[in-house]
């Protein structure tokens, strides 16, 4: 199945049966779903994944389901909310959807009535989120940010706190996580949207043409200065300048970028003359200018200047499910660049991305994806399309770990091993064993299933 539209749906049911019956139909219909027997671990798990859609009994121990829509409705972005009840009236039905819920079921549920309501449900959540997105995008900055983490709300909040601020701005994150579309939502949020950017990578200069490329040079300034030249902050005069990996600017450079940030005046090489500019100035870097302070590389005054509004840049580490928003929103811009039939990610594929811990950020998973899109020979790209790095991986493990991992049985070995027991005991009656399991025979076969490839493999 492509992973382009994988809808993620949440189940909150105290009763195992129910719980189990939805989580196997819904997943027999593509959807990604996660089950939890309480609202509370439902709420403690929304830090790191996002929904859909939730469908939740009503009466449920602790947090009921009237008190779980209340809190889902307080969220920036909602998902979806299907409640059922044994116990539903027209007036408690009445009230859930005052409240905002989005359908109500009681039970006994009709499972081709479930399937509806949630395609229904799901196709106008789809259609807000798209609704939301183009207006975000108004907002928000260009659309190269993506990503729902905690991480990134937090990041795009502060974006829009600072753009409207004249101050100079200090981006930091590791290299590849995306530095400069920041600074580029900054302006484009900012007053000076309508006037130029210009980003300059200090790493790129020459330390002896750097001040010349800055503030630009009067004709005859130096051998081969036959021209006036204008520098680049007059060039962005009214508008907004980046900075890029500003720790590499020589020390009297930033003499002269702290006496601009002070004065709002350059001097040409080789001009008498101060010219009055009106710049923002955003810094980024992925050295740790306190450590460039102390080793005497970095002016001090100049880095508590910048220092005034500072934004971090999550590495995608810490993005939670946003790797695959943006696996997918990389794999749809080479789809429209470069027609294939390659659709989206397998799941295998997906899984070898997660278990990377892509050192080099965003960047390298854009690289990656472009590098399997263009080789892969299926409609989904799997592990082996990847570059050898990423599907090779595997995490280190410690040695308490490969202690662990030698002593003690997975739950999945527990599992076969019980079953095969109570398989036993009824003389290999699936219908008993399941009964005794507390499971249906559709999911005793399933487990079977799984578990032959390693009674296979055992022989």
């Amino acid at each position: 199945m492509s992973s382009f539209s994988p809808y993620r749906v949440a189940i909150v049911e105290d009763d195992p049966d129910l719980l189990e019956l939805l989580q196997e139909e819904l997943v027999s219909q593509g959807y990604k779903v996660t089950a939890y027997g309480c609202a509370e671990d439902f709420l403690g798990s929304l830090e790191e994944l996002m929904f859909d859609l939730v469908i939740s009994d009503i009466r449920l121990p602790g947090i009921d389901g009237m008190q779980l829509l209340q809190r889902l409705k307080q969220q920036a972005e909602p998902p979806a909310l299907l409640l059922i009840t044994a116990f539903g009236t027209v007036r408690q039905a009445v009230n859930a959807l005052k409240l905002g819920a989005d359908d109500f079921l009681t039970k006994p549920l009709d499972l081709e009535h479930l399937a509806l309501s949630v395609q229904r449900l799901l196709a106008h959540k789809a259609l807000r989120t798209e609704v939301q997105q183009l207006r975000q995008r108004q907002e928000d900055g260009p659309a190269g940010l993506v990503g729902k983490s905690r991480a990134m709300r937090r990041l795009y909040q502060q974006i829009t706190q600072v753009a409207t601020a004249q101050g100079a701005v200090l981006i930091l994150g590791e290299s590849g996580t995306g530095k400069e579309l920041v600074a580029r939502a900054i302006h484009q949020q900012s007053p000076r949207s309508e006037q130029p950017f210009i980003a300059v990578n200090c790493a790129g200069i020459p330390a002896e043409l750097m001040e010349s490329e800055f503030f630009g040079h009067a004709a005859g300034a130096f051998t081969g200065a036959r021209q006036q030249r204008s520098g680049l902050f007059k060039e962005a005069d009214g508008g907004t300048l980046l900075l890029d990996e500003i720790a590499e600017m020589p020390l009297l450079l930033q003499a002269k970028l702290l006496r601009v940030l002070q004065e709002g005046t350059i001097r040409p090489v080789g001009s008498d003359q101060e010219l009055r500019i009106d710049v923002r100035i955003l810094a980024s870097t992925h050295q740790n200018l306190e450590l460039g302070v102390v080793a005497g590389t970095f002016r001090e005054d100049l880095f508590y200047r910048l220092e005034t509004f500072n934004l971090s840049v999550p590495p995608l580490r810490d993005r939670g499910d946003d790797l695959e928003s943006l696996a997918m929103f990389y794999l749809q811009q080479l789809q429209q660049k470069q027609p294939r039939d390659v659709q989206g990610l397998s799941q295998d594929g997906l899984d070898c991305l997660y278990r990377y811990p892509f050192p080099g950020n965003v960047r390298e998973l854009q690289n990656a994806l472009e590098r399997a899109y263009t080789f892969a020979t299926g409609r989904n790209i799997e592990p082996v399309d990847l570059p050898a790095r990423i599907h090779s991986y595997q995490p280190e493990i410690s040695v308490s770990d490969q202690q662990i991992t030698t002593r003690w049985p997975t739950l999945q070995q527990l599992q076969q091993s019980y079953v095969q027991q109570v398989l036993q005991h009824t003389q290999g009656n699936k219908q008993q064993a399941s009964q005794l399991l507390g499971i249906t025979r559709r999911t005793l076969y399933r487990w079977l299933e799984q578990a032959e490839p390693e009674s296979r493999s055992d022989e």
